[in-house]
């Protein structure tokens, strides 16, 4: 649920658009091992959207998801070679 009210805020659907609300829920569902909400929080630092931009920790929060198996993790390491 924390998840996908992140994806509701970050897509601007049913609510005003707020990546920093979205990062919010994000977080909080990635802490708890959510390996969809680990790849979106690493996207969300990786362009600095509602966080100021990192790539140390947009790095971080993609590995996580790809060793939970996530698919767009998964892929996005592939394009950073890292994968």
């Amino acid at each position: 649920a924390q998840n996908n009210l992140g994806a509701c805020y970050y897509n601007g659907q049913g609510v005003p658009q707020d990546y920093a609300e979205a990062v919010k829920w994000f977080r909080k569902a990635a802490e708890q091992g959510h390996a969809g909400a680990q790849y979106r929080l690493g996207i969300c630092y990786g362009k600095g959207l509602g966080v100021p931009q990192d790539h140390e920790e947009a790095a971080k929060w993609v590995r996580k998801a790809a060793e939970q198996g996530d698919a767009g993790a998964i892929e996005l390491l592939k394009k950073w070679g890292e994968y």
